[in-house]
């Protein structure tokens, strides 16, 4: 097997919770040496998010994975130089303080680019570097709920719905992974590095669509409308006669049509408002009724045959258990085993894609806070005289 493509390319990842973490993890699974440089006493809070098994926090086996660990408290003389001599070993430094903070510790881009003309500082912020809002705190949710996200949301007479996980984080985490690397394209050509400005309320701006040029042109606003469509129907969900739940999508004509043959209503294809996704949606209720009804007499065994069958396209609504078992999913590996020394063997997500000559791996899941951190800093150079150093003044 090739080495993988991005071996040889040293990632310090400085940032929490979880934008800037996730893409260093995207970097890691196809390569990178990450190194994760936690605060001493105050280590990423996503150690300790969600649910954990015998103290052993499973989020961060996921998010940590691919990552050598160790501790710097950045605010302290030695550890800040020992940063920069780590600096001028790396390629990217990837931190999501809020602006202004490294460069109270002089550790700003001016610093950092003298200790490596070459390095990619990959600043990850929820309001970006500049701007009115810029020194605000902030969090994913605040970009889901500013950028339109909630706006469009849920059900049309209820409240706006935000979602139950970082969504707004996971979008920002994987652009910053290709900033990152954009910008290393960049170096390839120029020999120097740059600093990179992610601004977490903007990468889901991007992924809504359109919405600002319709409202430019047409002053239009997207409302809410539940699970349906403005774009095309039949687009719902609907309940089997099991009681379980299927997705039913029609963004195709052709599907559409070969729906309404299915659940026995062919003459509505013949409707003057069928011929268009739009006047579709403007007839939801009409088309929801037919699909609903069939579906409702049959369990769901029998709606995914059926729908497979007459080749439209259906699919289950399932939840994690069903997910861990799913044979597409099984075909593909995405949910892999991991064997970890704390938690023996243990499943989660495969790395993001698959390529044919250098693929990515996980080589092992997050590790415990500061576990490399004599490994990392005597590769570095560093003696045991300056290791007890920097141990005495709290810096590790």
């Amino acid at each position: 097997m090739n080495e993988a493509p991005l071996t040889g390319l040293r990632v310090l990842d400085l940032a929490t919770l979880f934008a800037g973490p996730l893409a260093a993890t995207m970097l890691g699974d196809f390569g990178a040496e990450v190194i994760k440089v936690e605060h001493p006493a105050k280590p990423d809070p996503s150690r300790g998010h969600g649910p954990s098994k015998d103290g052993v926090g499973l989020w961060w086996k996921l998010l940590g994975r691919n990552k050598q660990t160790i501790t710097l408290d950045l605010s302290k003389p030695g550890g800040r130089s020992t940063l920069l001599r780590l600096v001028a070993t790396a390629d990217v430094v990837i931190e999501n303080f809020r602006p202004g903070t490294l460069e109270k510790w002089d550790l700003g881009w001016a610093e950092l680019s003298a200790a490596n003309p070459r390095l990619i500082l990959t600043r990850v912020t929820a309001f970006g570097q500049f701007g009115p809002y810029a020194h605000r705190p902030g969090f994913g949710t605040l970009a889901e709920a500013m950028s339109g996200f909630a706006a469009i949301t849920g059900e049309p007479d209820a409240s706006p719905t935000l979602p139950p996980f970082g969504l707004a984080d996971s979008i920002a985490g994987l652009a910053t992974a290709y900033a990152v690397m954009t910008a290393l394209c960049a170096r390839d050509r120029t020999g120097e590095g740059q600093v990179v400005d992610m601004a977490i309320i903007e990468p889901i701006l991007t992924v809504l669509g359109p919405q600002p040029t319709w409202y430019d042109q047409l002053g239009y606003v997207q409302q809410r409308t539940g699970n349906r469509s403005a774009n095309n129907a039949p687009r719902n969900t609907y309940r089997t006669a099991d009681g379980t739940w299927v997705a039913v999508s029609t963004s195709a004509q052709s599907i559409a049509e070969r729906v309404m043959c299915l659940v026995g209503r062919p003459e509505l294809i013949d409707e003057p408002w069928f011929a268009t996704g739009a006047d579709r949606a403007r007839h939801a209720d009409v088309l929801d009724e037919a699909v609903g009804t069939w579906i409702a007499e049959r369990t769901r065994d029998e709606v995914l045959a059926a729908f497979e069958k007459a080749e439209a396209a259906v699919a289950p609504i399932q939840d994690v258990r069903e997910v861990m078992t799913d044979p597409q999913y099984a075909a593909l590996d995405t949910i892999t085993t991991v064997d970890d020394p704390d938690l023996g063997s243990l499943r989660m997500q495969n790395v993001l894609f698959r390529l044919s000559a250098t693929p990515g791996a996980i080589r092992w899941a997050g590790r415990p806070h500061g576990a490399d951190t004599e490994a990392v800093l005597t590769g570095l150079g560093l003696s045991p005289a300056e290791l007890t150093t920097l141990r005495e003044e709290g810096a590790v």
